[in-house]
């Protein structure tokens, strides 16, 4: 599918994870750029996303329950997943990581998505094994289906709740500095809340031809 078909700025998006971490702050700068957004969520949770945001409801982790309400969008965006990621949760990214993946990118095939914007994780890494290897197999997942894609890939999103890392910074400055770990430091580095939502804003308004992976360099210099 071409994606020239989608010039201009408005976008007609939906969005699984909307009332999350990541996607409570996409909806709202999306909305605000005059993109049509509609957004899962749980019976229940409608009142949790903002004013111009149409709610439908499903599970996402049941495809079919949701599949026959993508269409009309031209863009999928699919933020799901375990809250605050650790080793300890390997089970429960099979669970919900990796079944919410492939139902979204199933759900988007069969809707026709023009472009499917998904939020992986930076790899390879020497952590978190489990996670990395089910944001890969829905990688693969998206190149097998044939959409159209943008996979962003950062490492850890530094925010309300999430800023113990920042302890790490002169560590990272310091690995950028010096050859043998600059590549590594680099790939890994972290990002903010902000840089996340701009370069996936960033992503919706400039949809890929193919598969377009987003490193932690580019989330960092994106602009919307």
């Amino acid at each position: 599918m071409d994606s020239d078909s989608m010039s201009g700025r408005g976008r007609r998006v939906f969005i699984t994870g909307g009332t999350g971490y990541i996607g409570s702050r996409l909806i709202p700068r999306l909305l605000e750029r005059g993109h049509e957004v509609r957004a899962l969520v749980r019976p229940g949770s409608e009142k949790k996303l903002p004013v111009g945001c149409v709610p439908l409801t499903g599970n996402a982790l049941d495809g079919p329950s949701y599949a026959g309400k993508v269409a009309p969008a031209d863009t999928f965006v699919q933020l799901v997943g375990v809250p605050h990621p650790s080793p300890a949760k390997a089970a429960e990214f099979r669970r919900v990581d990796l079944v919410s993946g492939l139902g979204a990118v199933a759900a988007a095939q069969a809707a026709g998505v023009r472009h499917f914007v998904y939020l992986s994780v930076a790899h390879p890494a020497p952590a978190m094994k489990a996670y990395i290897a089910v944001r890969s197999e829905c990688e693969a997942a998206i190149e097998a289906a044939g959409l159209n894609a943008t996979i962003l890939r950062p490492w850890y999103v530094l925010g309300p709740g999430h800023w113990w890392p920042y302890l790490l910074l002169p560590m990272y400055k310091l690995a950028e500095l010096l050859p043998q770990t600059r590549e590594g430091a680099l790939r890994l580095g972290l990002v903010t809340l902000e840089q996340m939502v701009t370069a996936l804003l960033a992503a919706v308004e400039n949809p890929a031809y193919g598969i377009k992976v987003v490193t932690v360099p580019q989330i960092l210099s994106a602009k919307a």
